[in-house]
This record gives structure tokens, C-alpha cells and sequence, in this order.
């Protein structure tokens, strides 16, 4: 028995633990670090756990993910609020429903601060009628409808302009079983802020609206958009649908479901709509011929679609125009019951978009090897519950952000083949051998790069490989930036190791940034090595946070 061997700091195989390093055992069976609560809430608040992953299924991961908020809300819940806040106010999330679930863990928390935060975040979190139901619906999960949250509510509705709070009325209608016209019951907005908050003031157009809200009746003396409605869904035809969409500035919601195969309907919806609600629509607007080549549509939402502050003003989250692309170049919905011919210009105009929704990411001429885990473990689940779009296909897309600005970048993939990987042994050439440059580049349109990652074969994760390349072929890096689910477990040394060595035998002090693309708890960068950091996948400020990074700014 060689005794060195099953004591090596320098060279440990991933099935067994560092010694010392405080490490835990993986799903897959290999040794990672524990990301700490904090980051689990924002993977979480980020990614979500919509389709579970290869290793968890979703009920399991939203359990292990709700522990861990549940945790951070009692160590210092005004802190885990701001990061709620903070996440979903800047769009930073997919989606808005597991920030939502969040806020109402913290409203319902023991500590009267916690709560009293989670209820004065209500508004910025919950910015729709929609995103208020939901709450709802949540929050009773946690506690009951008690004054805090009675008047919370109530504030919801008497702090919003009436004309807003119109258009929230008409636009968002019910959500889970849920109206305005329960929450105005259960909340009396009225007495509630007048009583507890002066300055939220219940004027008699805020009186009026509620009370055709709750009851029904005539629209006169209430905002236009509402007579706008009513007259909408009396509306004979889908042209004298079209012309009230033109003179009351209405959406789509409040038009008759017949009405909205019309082209003229659709055409004047395109007018002011929204852009998240745009790019939601161009299937339909190309199936009625909205959108077609050289047409006004097309030429309309191309534009809208390039600019950048429209964009970061209507919080469009880059997933949202990745899933635009994906379905809309596809010809046909997800069940198959619809079919469009796609517009190429659109798609190219989505394309610019999806980089553009990340904002202004700066260059800095860092030497970078982009390296995606394409294992078995990465092709399973869905990220922020977009169907079809898993976290091997997202990390192609996500990798593709960073390699736009710097141009001193390598893309490889890596998984172990069906030989294994032994490094100094095995030319580095062929997926078998478990890495290898990708043929991908942001000078492609990214559903053809993502379809490049997906039509690979896959095995297992040893996350160590890209630095063990990098030895391998004397690669100049200064950042190795490794997409994962960080479930390594198939090699003989573990990644914080290759890592180091590959530190010294270059005599460059590179740096390693852990793309985390599914939220669980796990982790291959070492957290007492300040050469190493942990990023979500999909935050829209990741891309500037690795550049900062790479330049040493924090």
C-alpha cells in the first residue's frame, strides 16, 4: 500500500475529498465545495427549478433551494429582501416567479423587520396585476391575511397613478384564481391606507375604479382605457376591434379571443406595443401576416428589436429573446397546432437583441478559454423552465456573450469519453477523448451555435479537463471560464487542483470563474483561493462581472 497516494493535496481524484479542504460529496458522487445560502438565493432567484436537474428532480431541487431562502430570511431577512429586490427590480431573472415566491416567504416570517420589509417591497417586486396574484396566492402559504398584509396590498393599489392602475385592470384580469376584484375585497384599500398611511392617498378615481372593479356597472367618470374595454368586448368586428385598439391605446387582453386572428387587429395592436409583448407575439403576428419580408410589421419590430435602451427599459432578460428565437425559427409551436414561415431579417434582429439585453459588457483583452461542460448531467432540465432549452444549450448561448467582446478567446467542450481522459497520455483531438475546440463564434446566428453544442455526443463531468488542456497544448490563458453544473466526478485530479498546476507550470496566475447554469449547491471553485469565483448562469450582469473579474477589479 503506497500511503502517499491516499493523502495527496496536490493530486486527488475527484471521488475522494481534499484533504483539508472542507469539501462535500456531489450528486454524481464526486467532491465539490458547498456554495454558501447566498448564493444558492440568487441562483435561485435567477435560474429557478422549473423541470428539476439530472440529478434532482424539480420537487426535491425547489425544496432544497426553498430551505436555503428560508435560511437566509432568518439570518438576516432585510438582507435576503434586497437581494430579492435588487434581483427582480433590474431584470436580472428570467422570470419574476421565484423572486414573487420569495417575497412572500419573507412576508411570512417571524421577525416583524423581515416582514415589515418584504410588505414595503410589494411594489417593486410585484410591478403587475399579474405578478400581484401571484403573490396572492403564495403568501397564504406563509401566513394569513392580517393587517400588515391587508394594507400592504391595499397600498399595491392606492400607490399607482389610476390610469396605471387602469390599465393593470384591464390588461391583467385573473392569474391562479385570483381578480382584483377578491384582492380589493380582502384588502379595502380605502380604509386600510387611510387609517395607516396618509400619504397613499384613496382619491375618489381611485374610489370609482374599485368600485367597478368589485361591482360592475357603467364606465362613466373612470379612465378612458376602461370604456375603451367595455366597448371592445361588445365589439362586433375585429375592424371596429382594430380602430378602439388605435383610440384607446388598448392590449391585446382586452380584445375578443375571436377578433385576434385578424391582421388588422394585430396591426394596430403593433402600434405601442410592449416590447416583451412583441417578441412574445412574432409568431403570430408572421402566422397572420403581420410580419412578413419587406413588410411595415417586419420593418417595425426590426427596429424596435435594435434598440438597446428600449431594451434595458422594458427589463427584456436575454433568455426571453433566446426562447423568441428558438420557437419562432422554428416554423411551428411548441404542440405543433400552429405554423409560420419565419421571417430571416427577424431572426437576425432577435439575434443582435439577445446580446444587446445583456447591456454594455467593456473588453479586456484577457486571454480566455470559454470551456462548456457537455456532459450527461448538462442535457437534462430546463433553465427558467423554457421548454427545450437546457443548461448545455443555454451555456453555448451564454458563453457566446463573453466571446463577442473579447476576442483573445477559445470555446472547447468537455466531458469524459468512452475511454477516459488521462492527461499526458491521449492526444487531445475527437470527442471520444473527452475535450475539444468547438466550431462556435458570435460571427455565427447563436441558434446555429447552439445547435453545434447540442449535436454532441456526451459522458461524464470532470471539470478539471479544460486546465489539463490548457497544460497540454501550452495555451497563454489569464481566465478559464467553465459553464457547469459543477457535478464533477470522473477524474483524477480535482479542477482547484489542475488549476494550480497549471499556475505554475506556466508562470501565469490565472483566474477561474464557475458558471453555475442549474441552481443547486455545489460549487468546483475552491473559496479560499481569491483566484476563483462563483457567477449565476443567466444573470444578466454575469458577462460584466467576469470582466471585471479578469482585470483583477474586485
Amino acid at each position: 500500500m503506497n500511503y502517499l497516494n491516499r493523502q495527496l493535496r496536490r493530486t486527488t481524484p475527484q471521488w475522494a475529498p481534499i484533504p483539508g479542504a472542507g469539501q462535500v460529496r456531489g450528486s454524481a458522487g464526486g467532491h465539490v465545495w458547498a456554495v454558501d445560502d447566498w448564493m444558492r438565493l440568487r441562483r435561485f432567484l435567477i435560474l429557478g427549478s422549473e423541470g428539476g436537474s439530472f440529478y434532482s428532480g424539480e420537487w426535491n431541487l425547489t425544496r432544497e433551494n426553498a430551505d436555503a431562502v428560508g435560511r437566509c430570511i432568518e439570518a438576516d431577512g432585510p438582507r435576503a429582501v434586497a437581494e430579492i429586490v435588487a434581483v427582480s427590480r433590474d431584470g436580472r431573472a428570467p422570470k419574476n416567479d421565484p423572486a414573487i415566491f420569495a417575497l412572500a416567504m419573507a412576508a411570512g416570517a417571524k421577525d416583524e423587520r423581515t416582514r415589515r420589509a418584504a410588505l414595503d417591497a410589494l411594489p417593486e417586486v410585484c410591478r403587475t396585476g399579474s405578478h400581484l396574484f401571484r403573490f396572492a396566492v403564495l403568501v397564504e402559504g406563509f401566513r394569513g391575511w392580517g393587517r400588515s398584509l391587508r394594507r400592504a396590498v391595499g397600498g399595491w393599489y392606492t400607490g399607482r397613478e389610476v390610469d396605471d392602475l387602469a390599465y393593470q385592470a384591464v390588461k391583467y384580469r385573473n392569474r391562479d384564481g385570483v381578480t382584483h376584484r377578491d384582492l380589493l375585497r380582502l384588502s379595502h384599500p380605502a380604509r386600510a391606507v387611510g387609517a395607516h398611511n396618509p400619504t397613499l392617498e384613496c382619491t375618489d378615481e381611485h374610489g370609482r375604479l374599485f368600485d367597478w372593479l368589485v361591482r360592475g356597472g357603467d364606465t362613466d367618470g373612470l379612465p378612458r382605457i376602461v370604456e375603451g374595454y367595455a366597448r371592445a368586448q361588445a365589439a362586433d368586428t375585429a375592424l371596429e376591434s382594430a380602430r378602439l385598439i388605435g383610440d384607446y391605446g388598448l392590449p391585446r387582453e382586452a380584445i375578443r379571443s375571436e377578433h385576434l386572428r385578424a391582421p388588422e387587429v394585430w396591426e394596430a395592436l403593433l402600434e405601442d406595443m410592449p416590447m416583451t409583448a412583441m417578441i412574445r407575439n412574432l409568431a403570430t403576428m408572421t402566422r397572420v401576416g403581420v410580419i412578413a419580408p419587406g413588410s411595415a410589421g417586419a420593418g417595425k419590430v426590426i427596429e424596435q428589436l435594435a434598440d438597446s435602451e428600449r431594451l434595458r427599459k422594458a427589463r427584456v432578460h436575454p433568455i426571453a429573446v433566446l426562447a423568441a428565437m428558438r420557437t419562432y425559427g422554428a416554423g411551428r409551436g411548441a404542440r405543433g397546432r400552429h405554423r409560420w414561415d419565419p421571417v430571416t431579417s427577424v431572426i437576425d434582429a432577435l439575434d443582435g437583441a439577445f446580446y444587446a439585453s445583456f447591456g454594455n459588457v467593456q473588453t479586456t483583452g484577457s486571454r480566455t478559454l470559454l470551456a462548456l461542460d457537455v456532459s450527461g448531467s448538462m442535457t437534462w432540465g430546463s433553465v427558467a423552465g423554457v421548454p427545450g432549452l437546457t443548461p448545455r444549450d443555454a451555456s453555448a448561448a451564454m458563453a457566446l456573450v463573453t466571446a463577442a467582446t473579447e476576442a483573445r478567446t477559445e470555446t472547447v467542450g468537455f466531458h469524459t469519453g468512452r475511454g477516459g481522459v488521462r492527461f499526458g497520455q491521449r492526444t487531445w483531438t475527437g470527442h471520444e477523448d473527452g475535450i475539444a475546440p468547438l466550431s462556435i463564434s458570435p460571427r455565427q446566428r447563436l441558434d446555429d451555435a447552439i445547435e453545434t453544442v447540442s449535436d454532441l455526443p456526451f459522458g461524464g463531468t470532470d471539470c478539471a479537463l479544460p486546465m489539463l488542456y490548457a497544460i497540454e497544448r501550452e495555451r497563454e490563458v489569464d481566465t478559464f471560464v467553465i459553464y457547469t453544473d459543477s457535478e464533477t466526478w470522473a477524474g483524477e485530479v480535482h479542477p482547484a487542483q489542475a488549476l494550480r498546476s497549471y499556475r505554475e507550470r506556466s508562470g501565469i496566475n490565472a483566474r477561474l470563474v464557475v458558471v453555475g447554469m442549474v441552481s443547486n449547491g455545489f460549487s468546483i471553485a475552491d473559496p479560499d483561493d481569491p483566484g476563483m469565483l462563483d457567477v449565476v448562469g443567466f444573470d444578466t450582469g454575469t458577462p460584466a462581472v467576469i470582466a471585471g473579474f479578469a482585470t483583477g477589479s474586485f
